[in-house]
């Protein structure tokens, strides 16, 4: 049985990939300001993730990977 960490960390993977397919699938055009948005956001999950200490916080990931999903599925509608 999976963690609920565990299955939090699987949304914020769906999420990233679906981030994925919609930048290279759908070959997305947004204005160069979205785009900072979305690669700050995924730029500062990243940042986290990768702290030499190992420390990190799913929240903070939830939230940014969230926030660049939500930025792109915003532009598509």
């Amino acid at each position: 049985m999976m963690t609920s960490d565990g299955m939090r960390l699987r949304k914020i993977q769906r999420l990233a990939h679906e981030i994925m397919d919609e930048v290279n699938l759908r070959n997305v055009q947004m204005p160069p300001e979205l785009l900072t948005m979305v690669i700050d956001n995924l730029s500062r999950a990243v940042g986290d993730l990768t702290d030499p200490s190992g420390n990190f916080s799913l929240s903070y990931l939830e939230e940014k990977v969230g926030n660049a999903h939500s930025l792109l599925v915003k532009k598509r509608q």
